[in-house]
């Protein structure tokens, strides 16, 4: 929902300065562009976003990026710096009724004035097709300049009538020294920061806060106020220091969303990690993920899936392991299951690898659904009553275990695919047995047919 007096000739300036009661970082947002910490690459002098911003020929944008990368705040900066009218919301607390009214009241000021609106929608992958769909009119007469802010990936979220019609620009999550820099300005800043407090902190507590932010400056500036708020006094000072700074927060919040892009990320990150034999990569992978909070079942499913796809039969006991893994975890529940979880991840990083059941099952699906459905051929087919037997049911079937080697001279395939081989083992651990056991029945089976 908009507050009062956004579309009013009132409206107050969207980079005003906070209220000293605001939040620190409310207060530390910058003010100009030059100082936004980071994104270098869209805000650079001579970079397209800067150019555009500069010249005042904007289009519709999206900014991409985790939070407290400064999405909302180069929105309000660009509404500042082409005098647009500034409107923002979030896609949480608005529905198709509040975005008509605006819509009309976007429409009104640009009569009466001629002056666009910036509308800023926090969270826009939050509004589902028809809501972005109520935007397109205004977007494509220029009514508005929209810009949404969004932490997922817009490929998947934002519709593609929309997403045409905008620019997508990436935000990247700041460094440590990024995050570090911007917690010193805020405990320097007498005005709007807590320079006037009395406000100290050691190089490593301000470096524990940026690595705890993970990328969020706005998450690093919570914490530095609570910090501040609390730290022991020492000579009329208070102090912040890591060892402090540890006892209180007790352990780290990790950037995490399980419904997420980083989700997907986190466990292609894993999955990749262990088929390139990575044990370590594989662990820190998994660790993030668990740390995070994650469902450890569906980590294990993930595991017992990569078993069977990267490893198959060149370890089978592969499989066993991750199936194990599993178990222990819904047995003992986290955080013990975690060891378990982490012992299969590494035993599959370490195993032989061989994609030879996977790729067996792709070809026998692909022939199974393009492939007309061939009876099962007579010899196969059980008997159980004299009528089958009379259709030949059976008939010629040959029972594998009266054979040398028990192997019979019998084609199982259907007439029309009895050439096809699904199943090419690795020359990789246990399939490179299996290869040989292969080969030498093959050889057998072509001995017996030429006698």
């Amino acid at each position: 929902m908009t507050g009062p007096g956004l579309f009013d000739d009132d409206a107050p300036s969207p980079t005003a300065t906070a209220g000293p009661d605001a939040p620190l970082a409310e207060r530390m947002r910058p003010r100009t562009l030059d100082e936004v910490v980071g994104q270098h690459a869209v805000l650079a002098p001579g970079a397209p976003l800067r150019q555009a911003i500069e010249g005042d020929v904007l289009q519709s944008l999206i900014f991409w990026g985790p939070p407290g990368t400064g999405k909302t705040t180069i929105a309000r900066l660009i509404a500042e710096r082409t005098e647009a009218r500034f409107v923002a919301f979030s896609a949480v607390l608005t529905g198709i009724k509040e975005i008509k009214e605006l819509m009309a009241r976007a429409v009104a000021t640009r009569r009466q004035s001629g002056q666009r609106t910036i509308l800023f929608i926090d969270e826009i992958h939050r509004f589902n097709k028809a809501q972005q769909d109520a935007f397109l009119p205004y977007v494509e007469a220029g009514t508005i300049v929209l810009i949404g802010a969004t932490t997922e990936n817009p490929s998947f979220e934002v519709n593609a009538a929309l997403l045409s019609r905008s620019k997508v620009f990436v935000l990247e999550p700041l460094t440590v020294e990024q995050v570090i820099a911007i917690l010193r300005r805020a405990l320097t800043d007498e005005t709007r920061g807590l320079g006037a407090e009395l406000v100290d902190a050691d190089d490593d507590a301000l470096s524990a806060i940026a690595v705890i932010a993970s990328g969020d400056a706005r998450a690093a500036l919570n914490l530095l106020e609570l910090a501040a708020g609390s730290a022991p006094v020492e000579q009329n000072r208070r102090h912040i220091t890591r060892a402090w700074l540890e006892g209180a927060l007790q352990r780290r919040i990790l950037r995490y969303d399980k419904n997420g892009e980083e989700h997907y990320n986190l466990i292609s990150a894993l999955h990749k990690s262990m088929r390139n034999s990575d044990p370590d990569a594989a662990v820190y992978w998994l660790a993030r993920m668990l740390e995070a909070g994650e469902d450890p079942l569906y980590v294990a499913r993930r595991l017992v899936r990569f078993a069977s796809e990267d490893i198959g039969n060149a370890d089978p006991q592969a499989l066993t392991i991750a199936v194990a893994a599993q178990q222990a975890a819904h047995f003992i529940g986290m955080p013990e299951g975690n060891t378990a979880l982490a012992q299969a991840a590494i035993y599959l990083a370490t195993a032989p690898k061989s994609n030879a059941v996977y790729v067996a099952y792709g070809r026998a699906a692909d022939d199974a659904e393009r492939q007309v459905a061939e009876p099962v051929p007579l010899h196969l087919r059980n008997a159980p009553t004299k009528l089958m037997k009379q259709l030949d049911y059976g008939k010629d079937y040959q029972y594998s275990h009266d054979q040398p080697d028990a192997v019979a001279d019998m084609d199982c395939l259907p007439e029309a695919l009895k050439a096809r081989t699904y199943y090419e083992p690795k020359e990789r651990g246990f399939e490179k047995e299996i290869k040989r056991r292969l080969e030498g029945w093959k050889e057998l089976k072509r001995r017996r047919r030429e006698e």
